[in-house]
């Protein structure tokens, strides 16, 4: 599958939120929580750096197999090569044992970059055992983007993106700042910092706002740490029995009415939309990854 390889200009923002969350979601049901808490160790930059000294093929036939052993696939050889091409890289998914790589030709001297090419292409290599994939490239390539930063290889693809007044540099298909975001969720699950592995000054500031706005999921009503005025504003529409924005844009849906009135909301860890009575401060467990929850409905 392709991967994209951007130089001018660079998309910012949340433009792709929803299939982020939605990616999320999919790999909780798909390797179930004990699945996920697998992947509670990154990549670590040994791993993946790659100096000039190093031969090419061995160095990327070496990255290859760090990213192998950190996705868990069972006996999985890739083979790299590189050659001319629009996009960052590819992957032939066949059934194995030998998976079949090809890098941009650009990587033979930007070799720094070349563990974040492999940690997108192996992790088509871990969705496509996993029957794991969603319709149309655009969003496969987001639940692509989305597996590598929630599994712990993802970081590096953020760190490649550099950005100046001249031109600029992102792989993948996230936007900056939605990587930020992946990486800020994994981080509050997992108790993983990776913010002193960027040598990018531009991916630390996308992974500022994008835990800001991962915080800002973590503190939303009927949650009991959302803020004052997200706490009214909720109030309000409980009152009137609906969420007066749409379920999407206030983050809950009210339904049924009187003693039966229910809200729906997103668990903030894996994005499963929960629904329970409404009757003051309760403790939810969400059915999907099993987080507690604190709520005031």
């Amino acid at each position: 599958m392709p991967d994209s390889l951007r130089r001018s200009p660079v998309e910012h923002g949340f433009p792709h939120l929803a299939t982020v969350r939605s990616a999320i979601t999919a790999l909780y049901r798909r390797l179930g929580p004990d699945g996920v808490q697998r992947f509670d160790a990154s990549v670590v930059p040994a791993d993946a750096a790659f100096t000039d000294a190093e031969d090419l093929h061995p160095g990327a036939q070496r990255v290859a197999r760090a990213m192998v052993r950190h996705y868990r696939l069972p006996d999985a050889r890739m083979i790299v090569a590189f050659r001319a091409m629009e996009h960052a890289g590819s992957v032939e998914l066949a059934a194995g044992p030998e998976y079949f790589v090809e890098l941009n030709d650009r990587f033979r001297t930007h070799r720094r970059d070349i563990g974040a090419a492999l940690a997108h292409e192996v992790a088509h290599v871990l969705l496509h055992r996993l029957g794991l994939e969603f319709p149309g490239t655009r969003d496969n390539e987001i639940l692509t983007d989305t597996a590598a930063a929630y599994l712990g290889a993802g970081w590096l693809l953020l760190d490649a993106f550099r950005e100046d007044g001249v031109s600029s540099q992102k792989l993948g298909y996230l936007t900056p700042e939605e990587f930020g975001y992946v990486l800020a969720e994994r981080a509050l699950v997992f108790g993983e910092d990776p913010s002193p592995w960027f040598t990018s000054a531009q991916a630390y500031t996308a992974y500022v706002e994008g835990r800001a706005r991962a915080l800002r999921d973590a503190a939303r009503p009927p949650l009991t740490a959302a803020g004052r005025w997200e706490r009214h504003r909720y109030a309000k529409d409980r009152r009137e029995g609906r969420a007066a924005r749409g379920r999407d844009a206030a983050g809950y849906a009210f339904t049924g009415g009187g003693d039966g009135l229910r809200v729906e909301f997103p668990c903030p860890v894996c994005h499963q939309w929960n629904r329970v009575a409404v009757r003051g401060r309760v403790r939810v467990r969400c059915a999907l990854c099993g987080a507690v929850l604190d709520c005031t409905t």
